[in-house]
């Protein structure tokens, strides 16, 4: 049996390095050290203000542990400041005036990133955000693991039968 080298995990991966790639070029271009990844909490910081690792997990969708790791390298960078919260465990992050100062010109780049998302939506004939919403609403309601273990369960059972 020929196996298939275009796995959903291979495109994936594929795709977000086009996509990623291009946009970080985008940034450097524009004389920003900058990360597709900081956009999720930048915009979550300029719509509801400073807020804690937590809530910002729970704001973007992103895990608390990539939350984490992403606002340390914002922080190094200069992007975000990090606040002792009332609790001792707890951290408050907040834009600094570094990143306030380099807004316009963020700005910029996600409305050029827009344009060419908008571009590309055009040359698939629907929307990519569409397809890829589709497939986290199907993985929500029945999991891959889920279909996994049938998968598994029927791919055994025909495997043994052929032998």
């Amino acid at each position: 049996m020929a196996h298939s080298l275009r796995t959903h995990g291979v495109l994936l991966r594929r795709l977000i390095e086009h996509l990623d790639g291009a946009v970080e070029l985008l940034y450097a271009d524009a004389g920003l050290d900058y990360r597709p990844r900081y956009t999720p909490i930048v915009r979550a910081l300029l719509n509801d203000g400073p807020a804690t690792l937590r809530a910002l997990s729970t704001r973007t969708g992103v895990t608390h542990s990539a939350i984490s790791q992403t606002v340390a390298q914002m922080a190094a960078r200069g992007w975000v400041a990090l606040e002792a919260g009332s609790d001792a465990r707890e951290r408050i992050v907040a834009l600094t005036p570094f990143a306030l100062d380099r807004l316009p010109l963020l700005e910029r780049c996600w409305e050029a990133t827009e344009i060419a998302s908008r571009g590309l939506d055009e040359d698939l004939g629907q929307p990519l955000a569409d397809v890829l919403v589709g497939a986290l609403d199907a993985l929500q309601s029945r999991p891959f693991a889920d279909r996994l273990a049938v998968a598994f369960s029927t791919a055994s059972s025909s495997t043994e039968a052929a032998r």
